[in-house]
């Protein structure tokens, strides 16, 4: 076969992130006593928040750093009189419990059996790893590689490398880079010199010059790609 092991994301590639998130915003601002915050102030986390995961990729700012500070601006910014640490630590805690997963996830990681299976996130590896074992693709993954632990992050070469140390893999060819972000996962895999598939499904444009083999609107379609002894561009 064209490929021996596939790597993915999760977040937005196999997992619905963005609804594991909303579910653990609307959790904390109901602890700390703001019931409809999550409403009131996701507008203003995401302009927070955004802008520092882009700094981390760009090696900016630490991972450790980010999980407070973005809170920090935005209570800075509502005029809220909330400790940040303290409400991260309950946030994450929350995140950690969103095991939603993405339309056609445990079917796609179902008919790959035959392959070696990894993860490689940007994240923090406590929720991370949660979120996983919580989930149907529980014990799916040979290795699941956090940016964390790891101590770097996607897009750099190095948290591949790591990757392939786990996995034990000398053959770069045979691996093949599943995910959402063509400035973390593809441009990673790039980086690496590894082949990678841009999962795609809102459409969106490639305005990055970043080029991945492959690009794909539904997870399925990847079957077709691993099991062809031929190159073969789905979009």
């Amino acid at each position: 076969m064209k490929y021996e092991t596939i790597i993915f994301d999760i977040d937005e590639t196999l997992f619905d992130f963005g609804k594991a998130e909303e579910n653990a915003l609307r959790k904390v601002f109901q602890e700390f006593g703001i019931p409809s915050g999550a409403k009131l102030y996701r507008e203003s986390y995401e302009k927070c928040n955004k802008p520092l995961w882009r700094e981390l990729e760009q090696g900016f700012i630490t991972l450790e750093e980010l999980k407070v500070e973005r809170f920090r601006r935005l209570f800075f910014h509502e005029g809220l009189d909330i400790d940040a640490s303290e409400f991260s630590r309950v946030f994450l805690e929350y995140l950690g419990q969103g095991t939603y997963l993405i339309p056609g996830a445990v079917e796609l990681i179902s008919s790959l059996e035959d392959y070696q299976l990894a993860v490689i996130t940007n994240g923090f590896g406590d929720v991370q790893k949660a979120r996983i074992a919580g989930s149907p693709l529980a014990q799916a993954f040979e290795q699941i590689i956090v940016s964390e632990e790891a101590g770097i992050q996607k897009p750099e070469k190095g948290i591949f490398e790591y990757a392939f140390s786990k996995l034990g893999i000398s053959n770069k060819d045979k691996v093949l880079m599943v995910g959402d972000s063509l400035t973390s996962d593809i441009q990673g895999g790039v980086n690496v010199g590894i082949d990678t598939c841009w999962f795609n499904p809102h459409q969106k444009e490639n305005t990055n010059g970043v080029n991945p083999t492959y690009e794909i609107r539904d997870l399925l379609e990847l079957v077709k790609i691993v099991e062809s002894s031929e190159p073969v561009l789905i979009i």
